[in-house]
């Protein structure tokens, strides 16, 4: 009997498909040196070559920027109490009893722990009670620096120990904050003490009375000052930073004389924002900061619409503000004392010692590249000398004490055989007290020698903030370090993250404004034009 059409197709599909099984197989097999090549062509041709190369692969680390950070403040490192600490300027006595007025006066800290206690002893010397300034730790690390917890080559380190010697108070954000956030924290916490007004100052800024304008005043009258270390003078007409701060306070606070009606006022500048001080019910009035535009033209936002409000703004001379990217070598030079113990004023410029690592870097790369690898006899013999302490390596150590301590090696850049260099400090424990902690200071008097050349160094400090070709906030991630502490962040990558929020920043404004640059009252913009307005820009 004949076989159905059914059967039959189906014998030939099993038949068929076993072929193509069998041939694939053999195929893929007996000859996959000749097919991988031609599969390889198409695959390259459609997502391109597949790569060798190790994953991850890391960016080259870059040159060091700074030298190990020290201590600024070596009297208060080997101070055991608050009374160990010299004096404040007598001419710079804040009121005493503290005045009827509450003068609160914040600093916000994220990272630099030399400009921030720089900034601190400022203000303390320039006559601002301690018991009124608040340091505001914006850090991130939650309660790591209040344990001790952060090392000193950290960005991030604060020690509440010195803060608290010193006489300030220190309040902690819950997390790390933007600059209008941290605003936003000033505002709050003001009101929740029910402060109506108070200061705010940046971290990187140093505060130093007018003792110049006060000198050359006196100069005119009948009893002229003489700057001269051991005449004595009666100060009580000179006003110092802190009565001058509060002399503004008063007079915006004062109901006019002709109408007994408050000013509408919202802020009093006293060198721009680097010292403000801030009227709560007027912020609080337009809404407070816009903390979607995180840093930079939030300050530009909040002015504008301040502005728009009609709440004046207004600039009001209070003493000399420095905006600085570096600090002291001794701050015990602001307390303004004489004798052999205390210094002169100086700095290290920072712009210069970044110029100086990274000529040895490149010096060394070079050297490296000519042939002298690790497997080379020269660095196996200097690695040996290493060993051995010779008396050319001791030399090359104490070059780089020197170096660190603001002198070049001698020989140029490329002249010692490593960057390293050990830093010391002075132990609480083991320091000698000099006789100046013994309550021996001899005081200073107004616009001395000593005072000129502060001025000069200060200026010259800030000269430099100006001058480094890559933005005068560079010292913002010059400090590394820290690496195993609690909460560790890249410096350089912490502030990469910073500049790409500053940009997401910018493009809200603009986008909120429909205009890029702050002059947004001078276009004739008003509150209710925010975010409805096209874009001015092509």
């Amino acid at each position: 009997m004949g076989r159905s059409l059914r059967d039959r197709y189906i014998f030939f599909t099993t038949i068929s498909l076993l072929f193509i099984f069998l041939t694939s197989y053999y195929w893929r097999n007996d000859i996959s040196d000749v097919s991988t090549p031609i599969f390889e062509e198409i695959h390259d041709n459609l997502i391109g070559p597949t790569t060798t190369a190790p994953y991850p692969k890391y960016k080259p680390t870059p040159p060091a920027r700074s030298l190990p950070i020290v201590d600024n403040f070596p009297h208060a490192l080997a101070a055991h109490a608050a009374a160990d600490l010299p004096p404040i300027p007598s001419w710079n006595n804040p009121p005493t009893p503290h005045v009827l007025e509450k003068t609160p006066l914040f600093i916000g800290f994220t990272r630099n722990w030399r400009l921030l206690q720089q900034v601190v002893v400022s203000y303390i010397t320039s006559g601002w009670p301690p018991e009124d300034i608040y340091v505001v730790e914006n850090t991130g690390v939650m309660d790591s620096n209040k344990q001790g917890r952060l090392s000193l080559q950290n960005p991030f380190f604060l020690n509440h120990t010195r803060l608290e010697m010193l006489g300030v108070n220190v309040l902690v954000t819950p997390t790390l904050l933007t600059f209008a956030q941290l605003q936003s924290f000033y505002m709050f916490h003001s009101i929740s003490q029910d402060w109506s007004t108070y200061f705010w100052s940046h971290m990187d800024v140093v505060s130093v009375s007018f003792e110049d304008q006060y000198y050359a005043f006196k100069q005119t009258t009948t009893t002229p000052i003489l700057p001269s270390s051991d005449s004595k003078h009666d100060y009580s007409d000179y006003e110092s930073v802190y009565t001058k701060c509060l002399d503004a306070l008063r007079n915006v606070t004062a109901p006019d004389p002709a109408t007994g009606k408050l000013s509408r006022w919202a802020m009093r500048f006293f060198s721009y924002d680097r010292l403000a001080l801030v009227n709560v019910a007027s912020f609080v009035e337009v809404g407070g900061w816009d903390t979607l535009i995180p840093f930079y033209m939030t300050d530009c936002d909040m002015h504008a619409r301040l502005e728009m409000a009609h709440f004046d703004i207004k600039e009001v001379p209070a003493g000399l503000i420095y905006d600085v990217a570096s600090s002291l070598d001794d701050l015990i030079v602001l307390y303004r004392k004489t004798g052999p113990e205390t210094p002169e004023a100086s700095f290290k410029d920072p712009n210069a010692i970044e110029e100086e690592l990274k000529a040895i870097a490149e010096s060394e790369a070079a050297a490296s590249k000519a042939g002298l690898g690790e497997n080379n006899e020269e660095v196996k013999k200097t690695e040996k000398r290493d060993e051995d302490k010779t008396e050319s390596d001791i030399q090359a150590e104490k070059a780089w004490e020197k170096f660190a301590e603001g002198q070049k090696p001698p020989g140029g850049a490329g002249s010692t055989t490593s960057t390293s260099t050990s830093t010391s400090t002075i132990s609480p424990a083991t320091a000698t007290p000099t006789p100046e902690s013994s309550g021996e200071w001899t005081e200073d008097t107004i616009f001395s020698p000593a005072f000129q050349k502060l001025m000069q160094v200060l200026d010259r400090m800030q000269g430099s903030k100006h001058e480094n070709t890559r933005g005068r906030n560079t010292w913002q991630s010059r400090q590394v370090g820290g690496q195993g502490d609690p909460f560790y962040r890249d410096s350089e990558g912490f502030d990469q993250g910073i500049q790409m929020t500053i940009e997401h920043g910018r493009r809200v404004f603009a986008d909120k404004w429909g205009h890029r640059d702050c002059d947004i009252v001078a276009k004739g913009l008003v509150p209710e034009d925010a975010w409805r307005v096209e874009h001015d820009w092509d």
